[in-house]
């Protein structure tokens, strides 16, 4: 197929950095106007959580309502999606994301990761063992719960506690010590997550919203670890009513050109396309993308948890 022969032109009009969202736009929009072809520019996150209508069997695709987790390097947010246009921010990091913090604690643990991610370095080292009968022995290292009862993600303090832990230590760990605050930080990392997705489900429940799915995506989607934890974590609240738990291929969980292909296409269809002279928007909240399509499913304002 040649450049000539495709239907339109989708980008990433935001929310992102403003230099990279720069080039990318301006790429799609000389593109679409040199081959007058149709141009529409997607929301970055919305595309993230709509990758599992595409990937899923179509008896297996999760129904709206749902709740998505959306976990990565740049965000860490619960959503309520109430089609493909309509979201709820539940909760949102009030500092830094689980990925950031994942990265961080990988390099201040000296994990090494040549040829692969930092925090998917650090899931692996987690996950490993120091031999036969030595496991037991790993020490766990008291986290902090931040934002506890709150529907908001903190993750700035998680790697600070390991940055002092070694500052007090100079750095000095045997393997079983360094395994074991490796583990700690994940334990506290993912039980913040379960603990926000449990207030942000009774909620729903409160207000008379039937959660049909979670959907989990981003990079950090990809750590099995956290999808073990969030499989329990659903059984445990909703013990009468198994509640679907829905990710991506590991190779679609980060940032990819078919989920913003795959977000753009309603749009596409209907002729509902952008002109060529649309701006980038580097901050951009999926509750402005409201639309015509949108679901009467919808959250009143709750602040209690």
């Amino acid at each position: 197929m040649s450049v000539n022969e495709v239907d339109g032109i989708a980008f990433t009009l935001g929310p992102g950095i403003p230099g990279c969202l720069s080039v990318c736009g301006n790429a799609a929009r000389s593109l679409a106007a040199a081959l007058n072809k149709p141009l529409v520019g997607v929301h970055h996150m919305q595309a993230h959580a709509l990758t599992p209508l595409l990937t899923s069997p179509p008896a297996e695709r999760p129904q709206f309502p749902f709740l998505t987790l959306l976990v990565s390097g740049g965000h860490t947010l619960l959503l309520l999606a109430s089609s493909r246009t309509s979201f709820r921010i539940l909760a949102t990091s009030l500092d830094e994301s689980i990925g950031n913090a994942y990265d961080k604690v990988a390099r201040l643990l000296a994990v090494p990761f040549a040829g692969t991610a930092a925090g998917a370095a650090l899931e692996r080292y987690c996950a490993s063992a120091l031999g036969a009968g030595d496991d037991a022995d790993v020490p766990e290292v008291r986290m902090p719960r931040p934002m506890r009862g709150r529907l908001a993600f903190s993750y700035t303090g998680l790697h600070s506690t390991v940055e002092r832990f070694l500052d007090t230590r100079r750095g000095a760990l045997d393997e079983r010590a360094r395994l074991g605050l490796a583990r700690s930080f994940q334990k506290a990392a993912v039980a913040q997550l379960e603990e926000k997705l449990v207030l942000g489900m009774r909620l729903c429940r409160r207000q008379d919203v039937r959660v049909r799915a979670l959907v989990v995506s981003g990079g950090v989607a990809s750590n099995q670890y956290l999808r073990e934890r969030l499989r329990v974590c659903l059984d445990t609240e909703s013990p009468d009513e198994r509640i679907p738990l829905d990710f991506p291929p590991p190779s679609l969980c980060t940032d990819n050109a078919v989920m913003i292909a795959w977000a753009s296409m309603e749009r596409f269809l209907s002729g509902d396309t952008d002109d060529y002279s649309i701006e980038s928007r580097p901050k951009w909240s999926l509750e402005e993308l409201e639309g015509p399509s949108a679901s009467e499913t919808s959250l009143e304002p709750d602040r209690e948890v």
